[in-house]
């Protein structure tokens, strides 16, 4: 008997130094020290809207009567991924909106469940309260292929075309458990930053990505987003995508032929159920917009403009 509390008593020990040591390593590892502020997101530029979930960080070009295409970012990268395009765009004529999701850039990061209403909910409120004319375009990179997909298919009337960039096409959630991935996402914040060069076929032609990527990391409630996103958000790419054909909707869909993050033989499932124009871009990966401006932003003119 003697023995046995002894036993216990040691594995009770090995597991409370253990709980201590895994605190600990989090919060040495934690990137997330700051809370957003009025001064940052005053050197952030940009403007902000208050939306019902929070602030939402967005930016406008073109002219005011020029039709409009709204931008929507990635998973984790922000508004930035739209650099050059934004600009493109806004210089042929359209009026241009990009954001930043909730959670991510200098957007809030509220304290709720990261789901589809969250992002459907966001997208129609900033439609609306900008007052932009109705329809509009939405051209979405990676998860933002998800969101416009799915937008559309709930509020097909506020849409006019689609542009679908090398689209998210499932969102399973991580095989562990919700703790699990928090600690693991909080203890290697380097592996999810320099991760996002995975996204290139020639990262050496992007130094500075990875920093641009980090300013975001250092505030509160970043990693939270990201990992609720993970677990709540559902999407099934043919099942969505077939959706879409429903709406009737002129799409261009574009892949990167050597993407990585979502292989481009996920085209061939899509266009089996979704009509659409297909615009496929060698020598690039998941982000061919930013490999091959040139190529891209031009079919997305002629696109916006047929």
């Amino acid at each position: 008997m003697q023995t046995i509390k002894i036993i216990f008593s040691s594995l009770l020990a090995l597991i409370i130094a253990l709980t201590l040591f895994a605190i600990v390593f989090y919060r040495v590892k934690d990137v997330e020290a700051k809370t957003l502020t009025q001064a940052d997101r005053k050197a952030a530029g940009g403007e902000y809207i208050k939306l019902s979930a929070g602030l939402t960080h967005y930016q406008v070009a073109g002219p005011d009567t020029g039709k409009v295409i709204i931008l929507i970012h990635g998973f984790s990268v922000p508004y930035f991924i739209w650099d050059g395009t934004f600009e493109y765009l806004a210089g042929k004529g359209f009026k241009v909106v990009r954001y930043d999701m909730y959670g991510r850039g200098f957007s809030d990061r509220p304290d709720v469940i990261y789901n589809n209403a969250l992002y459907m909910n966001q997208l129609v409120e900033l439609i609306k309260q900008l007052k932009l004319k109705q329809p509009v375009s939405l051209a979405g990179i990676s998860f933002g292929g998800e969101v416009s997909t799915d937008f559309t298919c709930l509020h097909p009337d506020l849409v006019n075309k689609v542009i679908l960039i090398d689209p998210g096409y499932t969102s399973k959630p991580p095989g562990d458990p919700q703790f699990l991935t928090y600690f693991k996402e909080g203890t290697d914040p380097e592996g999810r930053a320099k991760g996002q060069l995975t996204d290139f076929k020639y990262p050496d032609r992007h130094p500075e990505w990875v920093s641009k990527y980090k300013v975001q990391m250092a505030y509160k409630g970043f990693r939270n987003a990201l990992i609720s996103t993970h677990y709540n958000y559902a999407h099934n790419g043919r099942q969505s995508s077939a959706c879409l054909n429903d709406t009737h909707k002129p799409v261009l869909l574009i892949w990167g032929r050597e993407d990585q993050t979502v292989p481009f033989n996920y085209s061939d499932s899509i266009r089996s159920v979704l009509k659409a124009e297909f615009f496929p871009v060698a020598d690039a990966r998941h982000l061919p917009s930013i490999e091959k401006p040139d190529l891209v932003n031009q079919k997305i003119v002629s696109f916006l403009r047929d």
